[in-house]
């Protein structure tokens, strides 16, 4: 793990500790993500088996978490490098429900698109249900993010993306998205703990 991934974590880790109430944590490095929950169960949407202009909702499931996607005029899914992702019709924010298993975290490559499906620089918010928020510059289809809830869980998470100054209305566009489950309430706190001295255990 490269130091800036270490200051990283250490960060995250300090702002949730910096607030009793604080439960998410928000993670904009992959690795991250996957370490601090390395032994809950995942699975990740890939959206590969879509394509085309579908109405609202889209819904779908993969393995044992159920999603449904909404957005005013509909929802689109077409090919971003090689690769389907989950956009929106009309230049509005996306929003992906969940149901079934209990989603703890939830995590994928985010940007903004053009009415050609093309990726443009964008400003990008991520929203979970409790008001959590992410935002940020985007200019590629392999940025990422993703939350971990240690406390509630997580059923829905609404995706929208602006225009830079002057630029043309832009669509919320989500890829890979990975959904998270661990066995028992407060295991994520556990699992990235184990996952920390697995590593120093490793140097």
């Amino acid at each position: 793990m490269s130091m800036r991934s270490l200051i990283a974590a250490s960060l995250v880790c300090a702002a949730a500790s910096s607030n009793a109430s604080a439960t998410i944590l928000v993670f904009t490095d992959q690795f991250l993500f996957d370490a601090y929950t390395v032994g809950a169960y995942r699975s990740t949407e890939n959206f590969n088996t879509y394509s085309g202009f579908y109405a609202s909702p889209l819904t779908g499931s993969t393995g044992g978490f159920n999603w449904s996607a909404a957005s005013s005029g509909g929802m689109y899914v077409g090919a971003v490098n090689g690769s389907q992702a989950l956009s929106t019709n009309n230049p509005a924010p996306l929003t992906i429900s969940f149901s079934g298993l209990t989603v703890n975290g939830v995590s994928g490559n985010v940007f903004g698109t053009d009415i050609n499906f093309s990726v443009v620089p964008s400003i990008v918010q991520l929203s979970l249900q409790d008001g959590t928020s992410y935002i940020a510059f985007i200019d590629s289809a392999t940025a990422f993010a993703g939350f971990v809830s240690t406390g509630a869980s997580i059923t829905a998470i609404t995706v929208s993306a602006q225009p830079l100054a002057g630029g043309s209305a832009v669509y919320p566009t989500f890829d890979n998205m990975t959904l998270a489950s661990v066995p028992a309430p407060g295991a994520l706190a556990l699992l990235g703990l184990a996952g920390a001295v697995a590593f120093r255990r490793r140097r």
